[in-house]
């Protein structure tokens, strides 16, 4: 499904897939429903869903009379890990956004100066990875 939301495509055939979720009804039950998170090449994240009559993804078709249908709905990065930790398993959530911090890990702010083409080469990464540039840095230097 192709989608422009507020000048952004959305496209299932190009994004990457992160995880998929269904109620596991079979598909034409009026209450089918399933979810598929993406990270478009850019970075974007957005959640495809699908769904019987019964569900929320329903279509009016006039009269009291309803039909399944389909939706995309853009997320920004938290939205995407919140879904996520809901819907996939932990190692699904792994492979999209990378080791969660553990919660006994102290954090220290650090401010650095670095060079543009660094900087250029860790926001590409971040926008590929959907990770964190501190995130990026930490798995960097604890191989």
């Amino acid at each position: 499904m192709k989608k422009v939301i507020e000048g952004r495509l959305y496209n299932t055939e190009t994004a990457k897939c992160l995880g998929e979720w269904s109620n596991n009804i079979g598909y034409g039950d009026l209450n089918y429903l399933c979810e598929t998170l993406y990270r478009t090449k850019s970075g974007a994240y957005f959640l495809y869903g699908e769904g019987g009559a019964n569900t929320k993804y329903s279509i009016s078709e006039g009269n009291n009379s309803w039909s399944g249908g389909e939706h995309i709905q853009p997320m920004d990065l938290d939205a995407a890990k919140e879904w996520a930790e809901e819907y996939l398993s932990g190692d699904e959530y792994i492979e999209a956004f990378g080791e969660p911090e553990e919660t006994d890990d102290a954090k220290e702010p650090l401010n650095i100066s670095i060079t543009i083409g660094l900087k250029n080469r860790l926001t590409r990464i971040k926008e590929e990875t959907g990770k964190s540039i501190s995130q990026i840095i930490e798995d960097k230097f604890s191989e």
